[in-house]
């Protein structure tokens, strides 16, 4: 094992030499996708300038066509780095241009357009394509990423700590399907909870935008949307690790140890599932009561599968009241069995939020007052940005999302949760107006964790979520420069999401990528970004927090790729193309 991890480490160093020392000594920091004509743009400048001014040039042509003052010198405090701002908003003419500030350089060139993040949003989807398990990847669709098929997971093994009666120890299930989790092969319940939830949200916000929204997959049914046909693709795994016994989730599906870095189809061991937990069934109840009331509109396409999910969600949260606080306890489970399992714990001892969420989606999709009783006895527990381990907003999201759809006697409760939700949002405003990148993200140390690039994402969700109710420009322009902050304006220099931008990740802790024998990773992907804590135990070359990043494969805490990571971009680079349409058709 310190053999392969030394091999891995020599490699990744190799990066793209030339790419990585350009993007590490960028001087003037934009988003490389680019920025809509009528939301902020602006340039971040981290070397001293020798004036106080800045052009905006058109390309090819190389001719000025808007000049600037620059703003003063800001820092983060979370690095050494000192920072001027080139706020260009007022320019809206769309083209290619670059930022020269005299003293410094230029920029990359970068685009304005009104759909400048198409590219991106189609990529970030299809990312979730690239990631299925159980299916290979025809040419047609996955391009030069084509694969086998690996992980069949049609006769998986129950471990011992999953056991019952009518599954005994060493009986084999069939639970094929399902994304692959992250840079591994694995599939856990709790993290394709909330990722497969944010893309169904993503739909339910904006469903006219998705249903021509066309990324091109393999088994789409006429008049389904893309993201809901990969989303259900990820579903119709989580309820197969539902018990039909007694309504309780496995945890996960795993191998006792990870893979080495083969492609899918070369990863051949063992495949178990394990503990059921609260946790688990929780998520599962909250997305398959979610899925139920979409899957409603397509009862042709899915014939049975909105009452399927209705009752799966229903037996799990049946199972939970029964068992309301059964953690999943990797060390403990593996002191009771010579089946060690060594693979994401993906632990979590506070149920609480798991509660408010489940409570929430089947309150939204029933109506019933039992679930509007258990949201309610949670409403004053606080709550906090979406992970995988706090997933309680999200049935904020979903109660203000289908608040006319609510009985009148229980609808009222959606004005509290706007108003918790606002908090944050405004919160998020005021850190932003201070910031030396133009953005929300990085305001505060605590963002800088393992998928700090999720918790920009996220905090993107929120923004926009607060638009969606107030129609404040002001939300949607903070959500926006979280974007740009994703896309190349941050203290790194890079574009964060593979294949998207002038700099992006070429070398992510992705089996598939390293192993495939193709130069460009799998496009798409958004990786896990500054992390200072460093537990992958590599040498990068800052230890301060915003530049605590290396684009190396080994180093998977902070460039690994997971799918809870994904499904915030995929929201938000889709809600912006979408309100970006709508804005332009309103001034027709």
């Amino acid at each position: 094992m310190k053999i392969y991890v030394v091999l891995l480490m020599l490699i990744g160093m190799g990066l793209t030499e030339a790419q990585a020392q350009k993007a590490g000594h960028q001087t003037i920091l934009v988003d490389q996708s680019g920025f809509y004509p009528g939301l902020d743009k602006r340039a971040v400048i981290i070397k001293a300038a020798a004036g106080d001014g800045f052009e905006l040039i058109a390309m090819p042509a190389g001719k000025p066509v808007y000049t600037g003052a620059l703003s003063g010198l800001k820092s983060t405090g979370y690095s050494g780095m000192k920072t001027r701002i080139a706020d260009f908003s007022s320019f809206q003419q769309p083209g290619n241009y670059l930022i020269r500030v005299p003293g410094v350089g230029d920029s990359p060139v970068f685009k304005i357009a009104d759909s400048v993040h198409q590219d991106l949003a189609l990529a970030g989807l299809k990312a979730f394509y690239y990631q299925r398990a159980s299916s290979a990847l025809d040419k047609d669709y996955a391009g030069k990423w084509y694969r086998a098929s690996g992980h069949p997971d049609t006769a998986v093994l129950i471990h011992p700590s999953a056991a019952t009666k009518n599954r005994a120890a060493g009986s084999r299930i069939n639970v094929a399907g399902g994304w692959y989790d992250a840079g591994d092969y694995n599939k856990y319940i709790v993290n394709s909870g909330i990722s497969t939830a944010t893309l169904l949200s993503a739909y339910e916000d904006f469903p006219d935008y998705f249903l021509k929204l066309k990324t091109r997959l393999p088994d789409a049914k006429n008049r389904v949307p893309d993201i809901l046909t990969e989303a259900i693709y990820n579903l119709r795994w989580m309820l197969k690790m539902q018990d039909p016994h007694d309504g309780g989730v496995y945890n996960k599906c795993t191998n006792l140890s990870f893979d080495a870095m083969v492609m899918p189809a070369q990863a051949l061991a063992p495949r178990y599932v394990v503990a059921k937990g609260t946790a688990a069934t929780l998520n599962l109840a909250a997305v398959a009561a979610q899925a139920s009331r979409i899957l409603r509109d397509f009862p042709e396409q899915y014939p049975g599968l909105a009452d399927s999910c209705r009752a799966a969600a229903i037996l799990a949260w049946k199972w939970a009241l029964k068992n309301p606080n059964l953690p999943y306890d990797q060390q403990l489970m593996n002191k009771t069995t010579d089946l060690k399992v060594t693979t994401g714990a993906y632990g979590d001892k506070d149920f609480e939020d798991e509660w408010s969420w489940a409570a929430a989606e089947l309150l939204a999709t029933t109506g019933e007052s039992p679930y509007y009783e258990a949201f309610f006895a949670r409403l004053n527990a606080k709550v906090n940005l979406p992970s995988w381990s706090s997933v309680g907003i999200l049935g904020y999201y979903s109660l203000i999302r289908c608040h006319n759809k609510l009985p009148v006697s229980y609808s009222s409760i959606t004005s509290i949760l706007k108003k918790k939700v606002l908090s944050i949002a405004d919160r998020y405003l005021l850190e932003g107006k201070t910031s030396a990148y133009g953005s929300v993200m990085g305001s505060s140390r605590s963002d800088f964790v393992w998928g700090s690039n999720s918790v920009a994402m996220n905090q993107s969700v929120l923004l926009i979520n607060a638009y969606l109710f107030t129609q404040n420009k002001d939300y949607l322009n903070a959500a926006a420069g979280n974007l740009d902050y994703i896309l190349g304006r941050n203290a790194i220099g890079y574009s964060f999401v593979t294949g998207i931008g002038t700099y992006s990740p070429m070398n992510p802790h992705h089996r598939i990528s390293f192993a495939d024998g193709v130069a460009d990773p799998v496009p798409g992907m958004l990786v896990g970004g500054p992390n200072p804590e460093k537990q992958d135990g590599l040498k990068y070359e800052s230890a301060e927090p915003e530049l605590s990043y290396l684009d190396n494969v080994a180093s998977y805490a902070s460039n690994e790729i997971a799918i809870n990571w994904n499904a915030p971009l995929v929201y938000v680079a889709n809600a912006l193309e979408c309100l970006q349409k709508k804005g332009m058709e309103s001034t027709k």
